[in-house]
């Protein structure tokens, strides 16, 4: 245990730090003799000023060379008198101390003067010097970058432009496609709703539940409430009205008008009771016989068959 007590007693020592104790917990380390000598630094005098002007003259006289001016171009210059303000009024010279600093106008002002003043000071020394102070109209200046990379620059452009365009291209040939399967979906919807709403028609009249067929006539031409046929785009129901053409009533002229043709030989009711017209030697061959009928000789008739070839032995 007592290993234990000392090993803590002097991890206690090791992790003490003064600065982060108190005035009491000073005193009261200083009274248990913790606080050793060293530790505290007594301060003697006043702090020297940061703003040393002495210090600051002799390092610009050390950094000082004796250069022309035309190499330095420094201009030390009070700001001008008069300036025009931002609404074009006159702002009277401030002097330095009567400027507000806080104040963003008469500060940015103060730095505009100054530069004018410096502006004022440098020209005319420089047209002296005979100094240019404008860019020529024919000043080309040298590039940056090289010829190869301005062209590599130039192909990465190219490049992604056609990919734009590409892209492009393929957006709207992918909403061509959709249009196009969406007109076809639809037809096909309604021909499946059609062809649905004919066989329900064709069921209900086999069925008995319906009489009309006028699902059938789906490609007839449509007729109007007043019974007349519906014109067609190519004139088809004017030329109803003016009646059919001359091949078509020549036609009718030599062959009739048509109509039906099987069964006409069928009797009906009335032509099975109608017997004014019936005669029996007719109808039984009771009556005499006329030359080339049943019964009469027949002078050109062809010779049996064991008759030819008996005359075709005879003829060998």
């Amino acid at each position: 245990m007592s290993e234990h007590g000392e090993e803590s007693v002097s991890g206690s020592d090791s992790d003490f730090d003064p600065s982060e104790l108190t005035d009491k917990e000073l005193q009261e380390a200083f009274s248990q003799g913790k606080l050793k000598p060293g530790l505290n630094v007594v301060l003697e005098g006043k702090k020297k000023p940061f703003n040393n002007v002495a210090g600051l003259r002799q390092s610009l006289e050390d950094l000082k060379k004796d250069l022309p001016w035309l190499e330095r171009l420094d201009v030390t210059a009070a700001p001008v008198s008069q300036a025009e303000g931002q609404n074009g009024e006159t702002v009277q010279n401030m002097q330095n101390s009567n400027i507000n600093a806080e104040d963003d106008f008469q500060r940015e002002m103060c730095f505009y003067r100054q530069a004018q003043a410096a502006v004022l000071f440098a020209l005319p020394r420089l047209h002296q010097m005979k100094v240019a102070t404008k860019r020529p109209d024919d000043y080309f200046a040298e590039m940056a970058k090289t010829d190869q990379q301005m062209q590599k620059v130039r192909h990465k452009l190219q490049v992604k432009q056609s990919a734009m365009e590409k892209s492009e291209k393929a957006k709207q040939l992918r909403a061509l496609r959709k249009y196009g399967k969406k007109v076809q979906t639809e037809v096909l919807q309604k021909r499946q709703k059609e062809k649905s709403a004919v066989m329900t028609q064709i069921k209900k009249y086999q069925k008995g539940l319906s009489d009309k067929l006028d699902f059938l006539e789906g490609d007839q031409p449509q007729k109007k409430k007043d019974g007349s046929a519906a014109k067609k785009k190519d004139g088809s129901a004017a030329q109803n009205k003016r009646g059919p053409n001359a091949k078509r009533r020549f036609k009718d002229q030599k062959f009739g008008f048509g109509g039906k043709k099987k069964g006409l030989k069928r009797n009906t009711k009335e032509s099975y009771n109608d017997v004014s017209t019936f005669r029996a030697s007719v109808a039984h061959a009771k009556g005499p016989r006329k030359a080339g009928k049943k019964g009469a000789k027949n002078t050109n008739k062809r010779p049996g068959k064991n008759v030819r070839q008996k005359m075709k032995n005879k003829s060998r």
